[in-house]
């Protein structure tokens, strides 16, 4: 009884932030996720055939001299949207039956300042998480250094979450 109000209460405490409150309750063995590695792959295949983690493409980008990232980052909102919209509309659930829950969130002016500091790495690496692990795949094991200002950077907002403006 004491578990399901302190889950309660940590999923109360979770809409009022931008963690996600969706998280499935099921237990399953370890060999259930390899599924996800393999889709991983696939995905990581298709960003370098698709020039996603170029950096020649990711600083084009930037210096507004080339459709091509903002193509694909456009249609990825498209099919976003429609995926959001379809699941509201036909109530659809996870492969396992679960419920897809929908939070609103609070705008806060520390998004603008996390986006921004987002860009400017992003920017300054020709990195943004999504393609890390695929660049250093195709050799650019620089990149490494960026992956680990990544998780140099989580840990350091993790740490003071608390402190920050949400």
């Amino acid at each position: 009884m004491q578990q399901n109000i302190d889950t309660e209460k940590d999923l109360q405490l979770r809409e009022l932030d931008t963690m996600c409150v969706n998280e499935s309750r099921l237990e399953h063995k370890w060999y259930h996720n390899l599924k996800y590695l393999i889709v991983g792959i696939l995905f990581g295949v298709v960003f370098v055939k698709a020039e996603v983690v170029s950096w020649f493409r990711i600083q084009e980008m930037f210096r507004l001299q080339s459709f091509h990232m903002y193509g694909i980052i456009g249609s990825a909102l498209v099919v976003g949207m429609i995926s959001v919209f379809l699941i509201k509309k036909f109530d659809i659930k996870t492969v396992y039956g679960e419920k897809i829950a929908f939070h609103p969130k609070k705008f806060n002016k520390g998004q603008i300042y996390g986006g921004l500091i987002f860009g400017l790495g992003w920017a300054v690496t020709g990195a943004c998480p999504g393609p890390l692990f695929a660049q250093i795949g195709t050799g650019a094991t620089v990149i490494a250094v960026t992956l680990l200002s990544a998780i140099a950077g989580t840990w350091v907002y993790g740490f003071l979450r608390e402190k920050l403006p949400h």
